[in-house]
């Protein structure tokens, strides 16, 4: 299952996010919000809890160290995002955690990463306060052995096939989240959410090679 976000992730990605010139617009709530605005600790919980999966082999708090602009994507893979490579933006939120954004304005494409440092019920947060609002919820196959999920909480029938976000605990504490939103001219035709799953994909190849693992 595993092969459905790692196979030919290049091409795939470029399908995806680089084709097309539409001038798209992108949610007024991209990347990690429409989720984990929503999360917050429960003191005294054991992890997991609220449905959420174990993450039987975590990484380390220390690979989110750095900046997701920094070490989430390197500069060939945004290349095979957006088609072109360029710098993220920094667009952090202050409750949550680190985010990156790398838009492309051309196709009103946009591929966000945010490491959520800020928070420490990883993805039992994300069942227990976001599922519950959720207008988009599936939960995927695990990403490299990470549980994930993706999901939005977007009503607007128009973004809902725009955008998707999924979030993989790289251990019971942490998590990353990974969205996307598509081009005006992909929308319909792809899954946004299997786009979400190839970045997400990419982050925790990046987070791993990091953490020696």
């Amino acid at each position: 299952m595993k092969a459905r976000f790692s196979m030919s992730v290049a091409g795939v990605a470029v399908a995806v996010l680089a084709a097309g010139c539409s001038g798209g617009s992108t949610p007024g709530q991209p990347a990690g919000s429409a989720s984990s605005a929503a999360q917050s600790s429960a003191p005294g919980k054991t992890l997991p809890y609220g449905g959420a999966p174990k993450v039987e082999h975590p990484l380390p708090a220390s690979v989110l160290s750095t900046h997701p602009c920094d070490s989430a994507l390197t500069p060939d893979q945004v290349g095979s995002l957006l088609g072109q490579k360029r710098q993220g933006t920094h667009k952090d939120e202050p409750s949550l955690g680190s985010e990156c954004q790398w838009p492309n304005e051309e196709t009103g494409a946009l591929a966000t990463v945010l490491y959520a440092t800020k928070l420490s019920d990883g993805l039992s947060a994300v069942y227990a306060n976001s599922k519950p609002q959720a207008t988009l919820w599936r939960q995927l196959p695990p990403v490299q052995g990470f549980p994930a999920v993706a999901h939005s909480t977007f009503k607007q029938e128009a973004t809902v096939k725009s955008f998707c976000q999924v979030s993989v605990g790289i251990s019971d504490q942490k998590t990353i989240d990974a969205s996307v939103t598509l081009g005006d001219s992909q929308v319909g035709k792809k899954d946004p959410c299997d786009v979400a799953g190839i970045v997400a994909d990419m982050v925790v190849t990046n987070l791993k090679q990091k953490a020696g693992a």
